[in-house]
């Protein structure tokens, strides 16, 4: 099913590389005004564009993915719809909840699925994960904690973005885990948090602790940072881009009153007999066979564009992660807490 790529970044080129390698999809075409964007298109064989929408009109694409910069997400994804094509968005759906509701109103006159680039919900390490919190390993949830700790190098700063308002850890690495624990553990309901830009002292952040409460009544905290050398992150410790040396640790700890999960590893820990602190703990773990999620993610955008699956992370999905990040912001700005069920509802 040919595919148009809309945006050559960083993420744009891994879509792309994989699109390539895969056997359900093939590369449209790409459109990115860069240079680099057209250096890479040549060297591929691939048509390449300045303008997306060029890309939609001349192209036998049957859906898009879009992995452009945050704020043209709304605008670029809409002109997809326009045209039926499926739309498969990078993360986060839109620059702010009002451009997300844009994009999921247009989608939803116009009966067209809109996907976000979530893409840890691929994972089979997740996937196995939410199956034993549904099985009820975990019995009632009542804590989560999880890192997302590392070091970006200097060179990551050279682009001005990345040091200006957004272009911080919160909005580019701690949405995915937010979105992970929705996935696993359910919606937020109110956010805390403190930021600080100590470190390096751009205006953006460089470091975030969050405490959330969840609406089934289960508390959690989160600490980003790219600014410390720690192997506590997902990237690093799930292996899931071979650009990252795995390691062996764990990075989220989801508690229950019946049992506990670690991930990514999937050791859990449980009573067998008797219950209480003097009591022995039986622990187990899941083995799995390493799976791209990416990979995964570009079957499942055939499978939605041809109405044989519902997106496993929607619009509206998007918009509830997107919220929680901004949420993040809003609190330790404002340092109060931010209930989430205060904004809109989305659809």
């Amino acid at each position: 099913m040919p595919v148009a790529v809309i945006g050559a970044g960083a993420i744009g080129r891994m879509h792309i590389e994989r699109t390539l390698r895969h056997p359900d999809v093939s590369v449209a075409g790409i459109a990115d005004p860069t240079p680099a964007a057209r250096k890479l298109a040549e060297s591929l064989g691939l048509a390449w564009y300045a303008d997306h929408r060029e890309l939609l009109e001349k192209s036998d694409a049957r859906a898009a993915i879009v992995a452009t910069p945050n704020h043209t997400h709304a605008d670029v994804g809409i002109d997809c719809i326009s045209r039926g094509l499926p739309v498969l968005m990078e993360k986060p759906v839109a620059d702010t909840i009002e451009n997300a509701q844009r994009l999921c109103d247009a989608a939803k006159r116009a009966g067209v699925p809109v996907m976000v680039g979530h893409q840890r919900r691929h994972n089979p390490i997740i996937q196995r994960a939410r199956a034993l919190v549904n099985e009820g390993v975990l019995g009632r949830p009542v804590s989560v904690n999880g890192m997302a700790t590392w070091l970006k190098p200097d060179s990551y700063f050279d682009l001005a973005w990345r040091r200006e308002k957004g272009g911080g850890p919160v909005l580019i690495n701690l949405i995915h885990d937010l979105d992970l624990l929705r996935f696993l553990v359910g919606e937020i309901d109110s956010v805390q948090a403190m930021t600080s830009s100590a470190v390096r002292g751009f205006e953006v952040e460089d470091t975030a602790a969050v405490l959330l409460r969840f609406a089934n009544g289960a508390l959690g905290t989160l600490t980003v940072s790219d600014a410390a050398v720690t192997p506590w992150n997902w990237d690093l410790a799930a292996g899931e881009a071979p650009h990252y040396a795995q390691v062996s640790v764990d990075t989220h700890f989801l508690s229950g009153t019946e049992g506990s999960i670690t991930l990514p590893r999937l050791h859990t820990w449980r009573f067998d007999g008797k219950r209480g602190w003097h009591e022995p703990l039986t622990q187990s773990q899941t083995m799995l066979h390493r799976q791209d999620p990416y990979m995964e993610q570009l079957r499942h955008v055939r499978a939605v564009a041809e109405g044989r699956e519902q997106p496993l992370c929607s619009g509206v999905d998007g918009i509830r992660t997107l919220q929680a990040a901004l949420a993040v912001h809003e609190a330790a700005l404002a340092q109060h807490v931010v209930r989430l069920h205060t904004i809109s509802n989305p659809l």
